[in-house]
């Protein structure tokens, strides 16, 4: 998978549009298909409705695009290689112990980069309809086993260091699925709560499940 292109502000008077240099577009582009996916849904974002947000032409976007299932494919590596080196970043800054490294990984899904509402809405979009199924499992297989697998082992961790006697499977689905419900809550309700809630709420689950390694004191800061 090639690298995320870097995430840049909308263009002002200081460059005009035509002398961006590609990847400076591309990523304007992309970041316009995430608001898209987030007002309108999988199916009906269009490549015109994404050249009006991102402020070009619609011939623009196929000539850096080809298409709209091309642009959707794209927009989902991004998004997917964003919160992958998100999550990996923070788990080598966590330090060697399982309980500091189960809660860094906590806080990189709500970190203020990745856990925005575009951002949550645009993933919602590529689950939650059969048309982008597909595409979800064949771009995003591989990231999902290899986050599942690493909190697996840090579950199983936890249980030779410490004494716990969790299934470390179970443990980790039960982290995730915590995880992946509240970024449904703070998405879809009608007056959310916040994310520090979100977190906490999380934490409050961990919290039961190691009751001798995550104490009240942890913040989201």
């Amino acid at each position: 998978m090639t690298a995320a292109p870097p995430l840049i502000e909308a263009p002002t008077d200081a460059k005009p549009p035509r002398t961006q240099s590609r990847d400076s577009r591309r990523a304007q582009v992309i970041e316009a298909t995430i608001q898209s996916l987030a007002d309108r849904g999988f199916s009906r974002t269009t490549v015109t409705d994404v050249a009006a947000r991102a402020g070009i032409s619609h011939g623009l976007v196929l000539f850096h695009f080809q298409s709209k299932e091309n642009l959707l494919a794209e927009t989902l590596d991004f998004i997917a290689e964003e919160y992958r080196i998100n999550w990996q970043t923070a788990l080598a800054a966590a330090g060697d112990t399982p309980e500091a490294q189960i809660l860094a990984l906590i806080k990189a899904d709500f970190a203020p980069a990745i856990c925005t509402p575009a951002r949550l809405s645009a993933w919602c979009a590529f689950w939650g309809e059969n048309q982008s199924r597909p595409l979800y499992q064949a771009r995003c297989g591989a990231n999902d086993a290899l986050y599942n697998n690493t909190m697996v082992d840090i579950c199983a961790a936890m249980n030779a260091l410490h004494g716990y006697t969790h299934d470390p499977e179970r443990t980790a689905r039960l982290i995730r699925i915590m995880i992946e419900g509240l970024w449904l809550d703070l998405m879809t309700l009608e007056q959310p709560y916040s994310v520090a809630e979100a977190y906490e709420t999380v934490m409050t689950g961990t919290r039961a499940l190691f009751p001798r390694h995550f104490g009240a004191g942890e913040t989201i800061a």
